[in-house]
């Protein structure tokens, strides 16, 4: 068992050699992107629920 797990560590650092990392500046540029949509996407969601709420108050 032990064997096997140093194989498997080997062949990870292998793979990892492999990954073409993202620069400083792409990753910046990516994680503000994800941050900007899940704002848009939290106030749209919330815009939806103000609506509901609304329209589900009125009936009842």
């Amino acid at each position: 068992m032990f064997k096997k797990l140093i194989v498997f560590l080997k062949e990870a650092r292998n793979e990892l050699k492999k990954v073409k990392w993202p620069s400083k500046e792409q990753t910046m540029k990516y994680t503000k992107e994800v941050i900007i949509m899940s704002v848009a996407v939290a106030f749209f969601l919330g815009a939806l629920d103000f609506i509901f709420n609304l329209i589900v108050t009125k009936i009842l």
